[in-house]
């Protein structure tokens, strides 16, 4: 295998690890609007990513470097291409991240509404917003021989960028849901276990339907064979949901997970970028990558750093493991405000 083929398999994985981590942590914050019935279980639902959120959204910054560094064309071609809807997603992530530190700030109704709301609408741009630029990575986007998009700011809004946006946002509810029945406890857990059983199948219906596009434009016998196994595994996950054997099917969901994100990638090899108006504007993994040297050395980095931070993001989901309920959300209470004191009224006072 040439090396950039390797980074392309790398980025691949780089991506399946965000959307296997990261889609529960935005499918959780759709969920303390949907799910949540007073403000325990709201606080409940947010806890239950609270030591993990942060370390889940790495990985997106990380499939970003990898395609900055490996393939500077691709990189440039889309992130200027999508420049807008980029810089709405990026807004989306921030409004998500502060809403998460904020709402503890001020105990109001009003306050811890405000910020609980954001939060719910944050994630489900923030995943309408990387469905639809994985989605046009692997479709295309009109762009010209120099790779720069043709049309307006809104020319990337296809048909297949709507379905991959959805695509994300309906497998992030159905993910988190199944996530909160893994971790919490009580009213929460069986709500969100009703959630997944129910719409297991139409959730991960616009994900199916991304992959056929793509199988049915440029699939291989292996992509096949790898969206079989991808409807297998989906089969599989929600037969166990329904016997409760939660902890089995979420393993099975990442099984399709996996085999979904191997068979769009493989399909759309050795294309990185599509271009929608003529085929021999299309950037590849040949004349998108960087220099061999450039690939060797992220190649050495990449061998010693990926399994530490593999490692370290494994640790600390073992050390918070334990299952959450309502009775571990203590009472909230107001601090008092400080006592006021008088100013002296004499000099002799003073001193």
């Amino acid at each position: 295998m040439d090396l950039p083929t390797l980074w392309f398999a790398i980025i691949a994985v780089l991506w399946f690890g965000y959307l296997f981590l990261e889609c529960f942590d935005m499918g959780v914050g759709m969920h303390i609007a949907l799910t949540a019935r007073n403000q325990q279980q709201r606080r409940l639902i947010l806890n239950s990513i609270g030591p993990v959120w942060d370390g889940n959204e790495v990985w997106l910054i990380t499939a970003g470097a990898a395609i900055f560094a490996a393939f500077p064309n691709w990189y440039a071609s889309l992130f200027s291409g999508l420049y807008l809807p980029l810089v709405i997603v990026l807004l989306a992530l921030i409004v998500r991240a502060i809403s998460i530190e904020y709402r503890s700030k001020h105990h109001t109704a009003r306050w811890v509404r405000l910020w609980d709301t954001g939060h719910a609408v944050a994630a489900l741009v923030a995943s309408f917003g990387v469905g639809a630029m994985l989605a046009i990575t692997t479709t295309g986007m009109p762009i010209d021989e120099y790779g720069d998009r043709v049309g307006g700011p809104f020319a990337w809004l296809s048909a297949e960028a709507v379905i991959g946006g959805l695509g994300l946002v309906f497998f992030s509810l159905v993910h988190g849901a199944l996530f909160l029945t893994l971790k919490t406890g009580g009213e929460v857990q069986r709500r969100a276990r009703a959630f997944y059983v129910r719409w297991l199948p139409l959730g991960i219906l616009p994900l199916v339907l991304w992959v056929l596009i793509v199988q049915f434009r440029s699939g291989t016998s292996a992509s096949w064979a790898l969206t079989g196994l991808a409807a297998v595994a989906a089969l599989i996950a929600w037969t166990l949901a329904i016997r409760n054997r939660m902890r089995a099917s979420f393993v099975g969901m990442g099984v399709f997970l996996a085999a979904g994100v191997a068979a769009i990638f493989s399909a759309a090899y050795p294309a990185v970028l599509p271009s929608m108006i003529d085929p021999a504007f299309t950037l590849t993994v040949e004349n998108a990558s960087s220099s061999d040297y450039t690939l060797t050395v992220m190649s050495v980095v990449a061998l010693l750093a990926v399994p530490a931070v593999i490692a370290t993001q494994a640790w600390s989901y073992w050390v918070f493991s334990r299952r959450l309920s309502e009775r571990h959300m203590p009472e909230l209470h107001e601090i008092l405000p400080a006592i006021r004191t008088e100013a002296p009224s004499s000099k002799t006072e003073q001193r």
